[in-house]
């Protein structure tokens, strides 16, 4: 038997020290997590995707008793950015939260799978990497792809 390791690099950055456009999508998706219909779970989820055009279009969590039919953050902004701007392609994506407390919580959090997975979808659209900026209170983790989110997906680029 063989043993392989998965090893995900990525940058962990001061909150503070983002700037520029990188700055202006984590402001953007911490703002969408006030914009979360989030009544059962009581943790809101704000996403921002900035298109190649220069728009950012955010999203958020809305979620609905008759679960599983509410909707993440990432795949509302996301599907939201397609079509509206079908032909502009993601540059790069922020995902914040707010956690039951009401506080954004201290450690960034990650897509679910679907997410993920729905997200990788416009990468291979984009046919170019789309960078994934995750945020904590006070720290953000910027990942160089959405690719690197999910070890062993499919992609026709590497």
């Amino acid at each position: 038997m063989e043993k392989k390791k998965i090893i995900i690099d990525y940058e962990v950055i001061p909150l503070d020290a983002l700037e520029g456009a990188d700055a202006d999508l984590v402001t953007q998706a911490r703002k969408a997590t006030y914009r979360s219909y989030a009544p059962y779970s009581h943790f809101m989820v704000g996403a921002a995707i900035l298109l190649d055009s220069g728009v950012t279009v955010t999203g958020s969590n809305q979620e609905n008793v008759a679960f599983p039919s509410g909707t993440c953050a990432e795949r509302s902004a996301c599907y939201y950015a397609h079509a509206q701007y079908p032909d502009a392609m993601f540059k790069k994506i922020a995902v914040a939260a707010r956690g039951t407390d009401g506080e954004f919580v201290a450690e960034p959090v990650a897509p679910c799978g679907a997410c993920r997975q729905a997200l990788l979808e416009y990468e291979m659209l984009a046919k170019a990497l789309v960078e994934v900026l995750l945020v904590g209170r006070d720290k953000v983790f910027r990942l160089p792809s959405v690719a690197s989110t999910l070890p062993f997906a499919f992609t026709d680029f590497e």
